[in-house]
């Protein structure tokens, strides 16, 4: 599939309609979830490859996953409302994804790759450390994820803990439209990293 018709198709997937703040409910932009699918897909191949999208929001990465041929994908949310909506938008676009309400710490099953657009951290410190515990548990192949690049030096040393490669890591343009209450602009520009991670042995 052609980035462009992969961009418009993610795109197509709606945002959160009522984004928790306490949750960092933030919506991964469509060119960066398609371009981080498209680095997965180079390095490991994603058809007919577990996919699992932790703190999956809305599906996008998931059904972003699945239209590149994926399979089996499941999407792990928390809020279900937000899981609703993912299934209405993966049926929307033909795709077949699962998709279940479940604390991240608690889910067990594990897949071949591990994507996920995990909080930053900017509400509650450290939020995303449970995130990246189950990505590097979870993961027989790779793992893909955006995070903070305040970060880098954390989630590089948890790599290197854990027996995984680090592939890629790159700046992504990330403009984050006004979402919650306490925004005082109409775009804030975040500084955030892709990573694409070589799965490890230690688990």
């Amino acid at each position: 599939m052609r980035r462009e018709e992969l961009v418009r198709r993610i795109q197509s997937v709606p945002l959160p309609p009522h984004p928790a703040a306490p949750l960092e409910q933030v919506s991964t932009p469509a060119e960066a979830a398609a371009d981080l699918l498209s680095a997965l897909d180079r390095q490991v191949g994603l058809a007919g490859r577990s996919v699992l999208d932790l703190g999956c929001g809305t599906g996008r990465l998931a059904v972003g996953a699945a239209l590149l041929g994926a399979g089996p994908v499941t999407g792990i949310e928390v809020d279900a409302a937000l899981v609703s909506i993912a299934r209405a938008a993966a049926r929307a676009a033909k795709t077949t994804v699962e998709f279940r309400v479940s604390d991240v710490a608690q889910w067990t099953r594990p897949a071949d790759v591990v994507v996920m657009n995990p909080p930053f951290g900017a509400q509650r410190r450290h939020a995303d450390r449970p995130f990246w515990d189950r990505a590097f548990s979870l993961a027989r192949r790779s793992v893909g994820a955006f995070a903070s690049s305040a970060s880098r030096t954390f989630i590089a040393r948890l790599a290197l803990d854990r027996g995984a490669h680090v592939v890629e890591v790159e700046p992504v343009r990330w403009d984050l439209p006004w979402t919650f209450p306490h925004h005082r602009a109409a775009t804030v520009r975040l500084a955030v990293d892709r990573w694409v991670i070589e799965a490890g042995t230690k688990r």
